[in-house]
């Protein structure tokens, strides 16, 4: 008798042990297509992998930041106005959790000055001046940690120049809480950081048009037209290459 519940023992432990190792190697598939759509800017099909991904396993760090990025980008491109805060808000929660669950991931950072970001552009001069220093210090952390992701010199472009373009009231609010403008913060800053972006992903469209933006709002109007023209010779493949596009296009009407 014994025996024979030593043997169902064993063989229930052999197939918990098989299913366990089938729905590692399910992951580990899903994961590669999840991962490979993340790269393409294909949000719409990552979004949801991610989510099933964090479900199987939520204390795993690829899972947890890429799904944080997800958010941000998916809430961007397809939530209803009313919902999209709510999408920012969890990736803000996933990004600050896998920065617990490893401190030197590039990425972990890199998704949570993107959350921020986005969570920015709906906040008050005060919110957003005092998120300020956080996302420099995420975007500063990330770039440390992989000086080659092109993504944090781009929303290290847009902080410079979202400091540069603050009105006087604005810069009193930076006064109060920084008892200064925090180091950077100029044009020629932004202007770098989107030359750095460019130069490591140089098919992304947003890059240039950022650039162009900036040039824009520096009065430097044949530099803005080269860049947004420049930026129109890509063939769009992805929403952020759409949005750029038209972005784009809307400057040079501008301009």
């Amino acid at each position: 008798m014994k025996k024979v519940n030593y043997f169902f023992i064993m063989l229930g432990l052999i197939l918990t042990q098989a299913t366990s190792n089938c729905s590692a190697q399910a992951n580990e598939e899903q994961y590669a297509k999840a991962y490979k759509y993340k790269l393409e800017y294909k949000y719409k099909e990552a979004f949801p992998m991610f989510q099933v991904l964090l479900k199987s396993d939520s204390n795993n760090l690829n899972y947890v930041q890429y799904a944080s990025y997800c958010y941000s980008k998916y809430g961007f491109f397809y939530a209803p106005e009313a919902e999209k805060m709510n999408y920012y808000k969890i990736a803000e929660y996933l990004s600050l959790k896998a920065i617990k669950l490893h401190e030197a991931s590039a990425d972990a950072h890199y998704a949570y000055a993107m959350a921020l970001g986005r969570i920015n552009e709906n906040a008050s001069s005060k919110q957003k001046i005092a998120n300020a220093k956080l996302i420099k210090s995420q975007v500063d952390r990330a770039i440390a940690l992989n000086p080659r992701l092109a993504g944090a010199y781009h929303i290290l472009g847009r902080w410079h120049r979202t400091i540069a373009g603050f009105n006087a009231v604005e810069k009193m609010m930076i006064n109060s809480f920084f008892g200064g403008v925090p180091p950077g913060g100029s044009y020629d800053d932004a202007i770098k950081a989107f030359m750095t972006a460019i130069s490591l992903e140089p098919k992304y469209m947003n890059h240039q048009y950022e650039l162009a933006e900036t040039y824009y709002e520096m009065g430097k109007k044949v530099e803005a037209k080269l860049w947004a023209q420049k930026a129109l010779e890509i063939i769009p493949t992805n929403d952020d290459d759409k949005k750029a596009k038209a972005d784009c296009e809307a400057l040079l009407k501008k301009i």
